[in-house]
């Protein structure tokens, strides 16, 4: 009689594919952050009149009116979102991940939240203290780099890819999450609560912190993504053998 052990089934962690997503999402998220960095730099010697105002201004002159039906409809719903709405989401999210006991999840989803919109984009709003449009359409506060909404946007995108979507539908989640990301750009702009330039270095910030953080932490992501599953797994009686006997 001999025993043979089982090979053991890689974890999603410890496959090629895995690991080079991360090391993707890693440098992807980087050159956002660097686009994002650049742009505040282009900014923040001349906060009225940076080397791309003549563009702003051209984009904010397309964006007059009338500030009026589903145009104004949509826009204002996407204001909201960025807004209290947009509070009410990464909470539920939040709840979603602890009832389903995935709490390094949940707290990778309250810090890289939290770190993305406090940190990064407050930083660089009190950094660069860009003035805003003249005559908003909606309740601003200070500093017009870069887009709050936006950077919001892209890092939601991000975060719920990652943790909630399945890998084989992540392509069409990124395509729909940058259509949405779009939206919230063009409804800050329609607006005139930013200019162009705010909303495509908020857009880059918010989806490089999450890109970064996902970069960083995909391992062990993962890893408990892979437990849980296997307590799904073993809650229906199917236990994983651990030897194999062979009867000569």
């Amino acid at each position: 009689m001999s025993t043979h052990p089982v090979t053991p089934v890689p974890t999603p962690s410890d496959r090629p594919g895995a690991s080079r997503g991360a090391r993707g999402a890693l440098a992807l998220g980087l050159l956002f952050l660097g686009g994002a960095a650049l742009l505040a730099l282009a900014v923040r010697p001349d906060v009225v009149n940076p080397p791309f105002q003549g563009l702003d201004d051209r984009w904010l002159r397309w964006m007059g009116g009338p500030h009026e039906g589903p145009y104004a409809a949509l826009a204002t719903a996407l204001n909201w979102f960025g807004g209290p709405v947009g509070a009410v989401v990464p909470l539920a999210l939040l709840v979603l991940l602890l009832v389903r006991r995935r709490r390094l999840s949940a707290a990778f989803l309250l810090g890289v939240y939290l770190g993305g919109n406090g940190l990064v984009v407050q930083g660089l709003k009190h950094l660069v203290d860009r003035p805003r449009p003249a005559n908003p359409l909606v309740r601003v506060d200070h500093g017009s780099f870069p887009s709050g909404h936006a950077a919001t946007a892209a890092l939601l995108v991000v975060l719920v890819g990652v943790l909630l979507v399945p890998a084989a539908r992540r392509r069409a989640w990124w395509l729909s999450g940058a259509l949405f990301t779009l939206a919230m750009m063009w409804s800050r702009t329609w607006l005139h609560a930013h200019w162009l330039s705010d909303t495509v270095a908020g857009a880059a910030a918010g989806a490089g912190v999450g890109l970064v953080a996902w970069g960083l932490c995909a391992p062990a992501l993962a890893r408990e993504r892979a437990r849980v599953h296997g307590r799904r797994g073993a809650a229906v009686d199917t236990p994983d053998p651990v030897l194999v006997t062979d009867s000569r």
